[in-house]
């Protein structure tokens, strides 16, 4: 059964730094485009970053997150990672991992990123 759980949420100050996980299993996750989203209170889900599947290719910041996130991922552990530094109030959302391959995502149940002071 193909699964990704999101880890490391949680509070943390406006300017701090917070590094997500996400965590891979049941499916060929080396293969899989990596994606994170993000959704807070009253908005739609937005794309934040997206690694191809070797994470040789050219990496996706949506703009306001360039320079302050980074996307990773480590095929070797099925793993995938959001740095993120300098956060902000409006970073604050449910942040979700997701995985793609053609017409086959795979979606992680989200972990909460509170900023505040």
């Amino acid at each position: 059964q193909a699964q990704l759980v999101e880890s490391g949420g949680g509070l943390v100050h406006p300017g701090e730094a917070k590094t997500l996980s996400c965590a891979a299993s049941g499916f060929g996750f080396k293969s899989y485009a990596i994606q994170w989203h993000r959704q807070a209170p009253g908005k739609e889900r937005e794309l934040v970053a997206g690694i191809s599947s070797n994470g040789n290719g050219n990496l996706l910041y949506v703009d306001s997150v360039k320079g302050r996130f980074t996307i990773a991922r480590d095929n070797a552990k099925n793993m995938a990672f959001l740095q993120m530094s300098s956060l902000k109030p409006g970073d604050a959302a449910v942040y979700y991992c997701k995985a793609i391959m053609g017409g086959t995502v795979y979606w992680g149940q989200g972990t909460q990123v509170t900023v505040s002071a």
